[in-house]
């Protein structure tokens, strides 16, 4: 996998000196697994003036930022819907695939520690809470027939072990650094098993995996969260004893700071894995 890049391009609870909001483009390297150094990725910021917010502008700062990092990034993730076709037009006309995802973990820590300790020792400071993003659900989907699992199990793995996925003989997946996360802290997770995991897996991986959850109600599901809005039917219907194998993944999830995973292999027997994903619940 190339190198991929996590962008924001919006306005920051900073006043110029006619009182309008400052715009800040932020670019962040994604890491690749639960080794890389968080210190070591590529990070870059630009303030810009309200009055040039522009695809132009943004084109200019992240040509700026691939000539600091002395790299192009194979993509580019962005998670505001609402700057959806000005990031899209810059990086179009830079040749950069441009992919509004959920999985914007390194940009989402960033953020909060810039909310933290940056913007607050600016004497422009204004005290306002962000206003979450607004993701309008898309419609509940089946996966296709063809990729439905055969088997599934809800799995528990310490994070000290999720730290040695490196080593791990993976087809499709994507990881993070758990530095937040103590060694023996327990990370909730499924595996499914599929005849064709191998291609389950590559259409996963297309998908932008972001997070699950667990759709109570009538007919309890276990939904996969990807791309920008997309709600995915992993497992169609848990009876009685998943549902209460699912509560307990639910209660792990939270406790583990949202991080948990999704993993696909062909059978229990195989110790490959055809995909692994870590994944994280975070509020946008």
């Amino acid at each position: 996998m190339g190198t991929i890049w996590e962008l924001d391009f919006y306005s920051r609870p900073l006043l110029d000196e006619n009182q309008k909001k400052i715009w800040e483009v932020l670019v962040c390297e994604a890491p690749v697994d639960t080794q890389t150094k968080p210190e070591g990725l590529f990070r870059y910021a630009q303030f810009c003036p309200s009055d040039r917010v522009n695809s132009a502008w943004l084109r200019g700062a992240v040509e700026e930022a691939m000539a600091q990092a002395q790299q192009t990034p194979q993509k580019i993730r962005f998670f505001r819907r609402a700057m959806n076709n000005m990031i899209v037009k810059a990086c179009k006309d830079m040749g950069i695939p441009a992919q509004a995802s959920r999985r914007t973990f390194a940009l989402h820590q960033w953020l909060q520690e810039r909310s933290l300790s940056v913007y607050p020792t600016y004497p422009n400071y204004q005290s306002v809470s962000s206003p979450a993003v607004q993701m309008e659900p898309s419609p509940i989907a089946l996966l296709p027939e063809a990729l439905i699992a055969e088997k599934w199990a809800f799995v528990t793995l310490e994070a000290g072990v999720l730290a040695e996925m490196p080593e791990w003989e993976i087809g499709f997946g994507e990881a993070f650094p758990l530095t937040d996360l103590p060694a023996k802290a327990l990370v909730p997770g499924i595996v499914m098993f599929s005849s064709r995991a191998l291609p389950l897996a590559g259409w996963m991986s297309g998908i932008e995996p972001a997070f699950l959850t667990v759709e109570s109600g009538a007919v309890a599901r276990l939904l996969l969260e990807s791309g920008i809005s997309d709600r995915w039917v992993l497992i169609q219907k848990l009876d009685a004893t998943a549902q209460k194998e699912a509560a307990q993944f639910v209660a792990a999830k939270e406790k583990a700071q949202g991080v948990h995973f999704l993993a696909i292999q062909a059978s229990p027997e195989v110790e490959a894995f055809a995909g692994f994903w870590l994944l994280r619940e975070v509020e946008l």
